[in-house]
């Protein structure tokens, strides 16, 4: 798993190291306005960072790829994650901290991780759930090209009635940052 280089950020390959100060990213409440919560503990977070530093599910069928998005000041910003399934298709994902929200950082860190993903991963179709509320990454994704999925893709994904599928296909040399 490659260290990423963008214009504004570094993706770093996710280890538990980075749990305690990631812990601080991911306890902005911002981030948890459409569904999850923040991690209980330090502790939690340092446990499952440690169980991804596999890059694979337990089941050996998907590669787990997490990588946190370090600004140029040194500090954390959030990550972005993929889950590259034997179909060559890959669920994307990503968290910030809302102070660094609307700056560019989560579309480059996201461009960069589907260059890659493509490039080195073989992933020709990208794919995003998300709550149908969240319009601030609906238009993120539609930002970078995304455009909502099928009826069949739909179900295909396993998206829920209350959420929004939406699907890029991969075109190498089509990611710029």
């Amino acid at each position: 798993m490659n260290t990423l280089h963008t214009r504004i950020c570094t993706l770093e390959p996710m280890v538990a190291a980075h749990a305690p100060e990631m812990f601080v990213v991911l306890c902005d409440p911002a981030i948890y306005e459409f569904e999850s919560e923040p991690p209980p503990s330090v502790e939690r977070l340092t446990e499952g960072y440690r169980r991804r530093e596999s890059r694979v599910s337990p089941d050996g069928c998907e590669q787990w790829l997490n990588w946190a998005i370090r600004l140029r000041t040194g500090e954390l910003a959030g990550y972005v994650q993929a889950t590259v399934l034997e179909s060559g298709a890959s669920y994307i994902a990503y968290e910030m901290s809302s102070r660094f929200w609307r700056r560019g950082i989560g579309s480059s860190a996201v461009t960069a991780m589907m260059s890659e993903l493509a490039s080195h991963y073989q992933v020709h179709t990208f794919v995003a759930v998300l709550k149908t509320a969240n319009l601030r990454s609906v238009a993120l994704l539609t930002h970078l090209g995304f455009a909502p999925g099928s009826v069949a893709q739909m179900a295909e994904f396993e998206a829920e009635a209350d959420e929004r599928l939406m699907v890029r296909p991969a075109v190498l040399g089509a990611f710029s940052q």
